[in-house]
């Protein structure tokens, strides 16, 4: 007999929710849940997939040990056990930065990635921490950290409101959104168009959103910092500066950026300086707008300076902080608001990489500088030793996989947390296996604070963990006790510690409402059934919606969200400045410094001019980087892992379409088919990220059998954004040439014979 299950769709940022149909233990069906509170029914190819992502075969069971050079299943105790004794005598020997963990981008779709990795760093005390955020957002948590004092304020577009929306470098019809939580983003962006609004798009490719803008605008890759920056001048030139309150530094940004006029910048960006000048003119003619970017314009040289230039954009057009403009969520988990007020502000540079001393920022280095710090000995410091890698593929998603695979195999110990074995987990000592989502809790910590609208949800697990499966959230928390000396304590411990210690603090801090209170008094209050529950609970409860632990009777805790299985509307998001603002000045502060400096890197790209072509990546819908292509339902058709030409360069370079083409760049060369297709500007191709699937050892068995090629093999991972550390991912020079047979010279190599 079927039953039904409710679930929020944990493959992508929509965060929709989602209704399942069970027989058994297997699911099998999935629809949008109609009565969801945000997604309202809506459902994309990934979600309505759910159940075919949750049973593939491939999905590794129990874990895997490493015994004479081969992975075999081990039972649970053996596995912590090897991790224990892999790790620890790293750490005493060479100290805990010779233990590198890496982060991937699935920690952020589970409760377990959101709660436990900072216990685990802390615990460690390492400094060589990675993450999927230097290859696609790093720009954007810098540039928020500098201008508002908080690497996670980020303001986003108000798409139900606004009035007229520019995006720049996205793709939300493909992407669903990316740090802008919204389901049914194109339906969001259709009826922007039905109530009179404008849609404009900047992107080097005709994607399915810029073919729905009433504007769309073909800049040249790399160049978003200038376009953004001579609107700004348009702005300051033509008296249409109208900024948000509590913003300062407004003068000094005018001087800066004086000799970005649309005349100096449109060779560069190839975009008329007239259409420049118009998008100026009519963003600051909108009633209401609001300005987003997305990877597109983070992945590229200047990448913290187009993140910054959105938002002084959206500040400069009075539009931050505004209904139909970008403002700040709030989410239900988020610490209890505090007075506004200076803060402690936002510092990079901390400390730096070993090899290439790159700054920290955020906390993390750059995820392209993996490879060099576990291969290359220096004077200073020992070499990463031993690697923790949670939910990441880096082979596959960061610059020169091949690299980085060859550093991967001369580790001493390293630990994989992964439920498949893929092209980086096959060089893991140990494999911690998760169990599939629907057999996991689910609540979005970090999507919440982006989401275009307030609200809460939480769903239990759809079905009961398998026999022989271990809780994602246990497999964290006996990792966190078997890297930092304390194995085989109870797991529950960790989570106990954790409510200790921020009940702890809460009752210190003047401005929380339970001030003054016990914390093992508040403690005893925390409902739910386990561990992870309770720590929701908590942080529910001290929330800015919160009952405070009794102080509000009517406020939020657990229980009152369990019994909303569909979730709590929290109403649209509102105005919040000064409140959010954790800078020194208690000011948004328009030009920090390490912005300032950095803008003369930016005059000097005005008279970059590339002559050949340049590479752009995509995404598909059906795709979400590495993760989903062993599942047959996401791949196939128009998903391909294909190169994007402009007709008229293929007629140049004899490329045929369909036919295989050599791709060459800085870090290596792969050979893809040609689409040849006037859907991407001339002096561009376009290879999608994430695949790559040719590398013996692993276990994904339908992605195997249409691996494409890996798109970051093009890299050697040299081009960063000095601020971020960010890799440079888009615009970067690429040779194309026809593919020939063996002994045979291509194009190229006949023109370079003849001159």
């Amino acid at each position: 007999m079927s039953r039904t299950a409710l679930r929020i769709c944990p493959l992508c940022e929509a965060t929709c929710g989602l209704t399942l149909t069970i027989e058994g233990t297997r699911v099998t069906h999935a629809r949008g849940d109609r009565d969801d509170v945000f997604s309202k029914g809506f459902v994309c190819p990934k979600g309505a997939s759910f159940g075919a992502v949750d049973a593939d075969p491939d999905r590794l069971r129990t874990p895997l040990v490493r015994r004479d050079g081969e992975l075999r299943e081990a039972t649970w105790e053996e596995a912590f056990d090897a991790v224990a004794a892999g790790i620890r005598p790293v750490v005493e020997r060479y100290g805990p930065n010779s233990v590198g963990v890496v982060l991937g981008n699935p920690n952020v779709h589970t409760m377990a990635g959101a709660l436990y990795p900072a216990v685990l760093l802390a615990g460690l005390g390492t400094r060589s921490v990675f993450t999927a955020s230097t290859v696609d957002q790093m720009p954007k948590h810098v540039s928020s950290g500098l201008l508002f004092g908080d690497a996670h304020a980020i303001p986003v577009p108000d798409l139900d409101h606004t009035g007229h929306l520019l995006l720049i470098g996205a793709n939300p019809l493909e992407s669903n959104g990316s740090l802008c939580t919204a389901p049914d983003f194109p339906g969001k962006l259709k009826a922007l168009k039905a109530r009179g609004g404008t849609l404009v798009v900047i992107d080097p490719r005709r994607t399915r959103t810029a073919k729905l803008a009433d504007r769309h605008i073909a800049a040249r890759p790399g160049t978003d910092a200038l376009l953004l920056a001579a609107m700004a001048q348009v702005l300051f030139d033509e008296g249409l500066v109208d900024p948000t309150p509590h913003v300062q530094g407004v003068e000094e940004v005018a001087d800066a950026l004086r000799e970005f006029t649309p005349e100096a910048v449109a060779a560069a960006c190839d975009v008329e300086a007239d259409v420049i000048r118009t998008l100026a003119r009519e963003l600051a003619a909108a009633p209401t707008a609001a300005v987003y970017g997305r990877i597109g314009s983070c992945t590229v040289p200047h990448g913290t300076l187009a993140s910054w230039l959105v938002d002084v954009l959206n500040i400069l057009t009075g539009n931050l902080d505004r209904p139909g403009g970008a403002l700040f969520p709030q989410a239900a988990t988020d610490k209890t608001p505090r007075p506004a007020g200076p803060g402690r502000g936002f510092a990079l540079g901390r400390w730096h990489s070993r090899v290439s001393r790159h700054p920290e920022a955020k906390g993390e280095l750059p995820l392209s500088a993996l490879a060099e710090e576990i291969d290359t000995a220096t004077e200073e410091g020992e070499p990463v030793r031993a690697l923790l890698v949670v939910a990441a593929n880096p082979v596959l998603s960061a610059p020169d996989g091949n690299r980085l695979d060859k550093a991967l195999a001369s580790l001493d110990f390293m630990v994989s947390v992964d439920p498949y074995l893929n092209e980086t987990a096959r060089h893991a000592d140990v494999v911690l296996p998760p169990p599939p989502p629907s057999q996991s809790p689910h609540h979005d910590f970090a999507f919440n604070t982006l989401a275009v609208r307030n609200q809460v949800r939480y769903t239990r697990p759809a079905i009961p963990l398998e026999p022989g499966r271990m809780a994602e959230t246990e497999i964290l928390a006996r990792l966190i006790l078997a890297v930092t000396g304390m194995h085989g304590a109870d797991p529950a411990a960790v989570d106990q510690m954790v409510i200790d210690q921020t009940l702890g603090k809460a009752v210190e801090e003047p401005h929380s409402p339970v001030h003054g209170r016990d914390p093992r008094e508040l403690a005893a209050q925390l409902t739910g059934d386990t561990g992870p529950e309770r720590r929701l609970d908590m942080m529910l409860r001290l929330g800015p919606y919160g009952d405070g632990f009794g102080v509000r009777p009517d406020g939020l805790t657990l229980q009152q969200l369990l019994a909303h299985p569909h979730g709590i509307d929290l109403g649209p998001l509102r105005p919040r400045l000064p409140q959010p603002l954790k800078t020194r000045s208690g000011k948004v502060e328009l030009l920090p410094q390490p912005i300032a400096d950095d803008l003369p890197r930016l005059k000097r790209a005005l008279e970059e001019r590339p002559d050949g072509l340049v590479l752009v990546g995509r995404r598909h819908l059906r795709s979400n980087n590495s993760w989903m292509h062993n599942v047959p339902a996401l791949t196939g058709g128009s998903n391909r892992c294909t190169l994007h030409i402009h007709p008229e360069d293929a007629e140049r370079l004899g490329v045929r379409d369909g036919a295989q083409v050599r791709v060459k760049g800085a870090g290596g060369e792969v050979t893809a088919p040609a689409e040849v297709t006037d859907d991407v500007r001339r002096g561009v191709v376009s290879l999608p990220h994430g695949w790559g699937h040719d590398r013996p050892g692993t276990r994904l068995s339908h992605a195997a059998t249409d691996p494409g090629v890996n798109v970051n093999q093009l890299l050697d991972g040299r081009l960063l954004d000095p601020l971020s550390g960010n890799a440079v991912l888009n615009g970067v020079p690429v040779e194309v040439a026809p593919e020939t047979a063996p002994g045979c010279a291509s194009v190229t190599e006949k023109l370079t014979a003849l001159t």
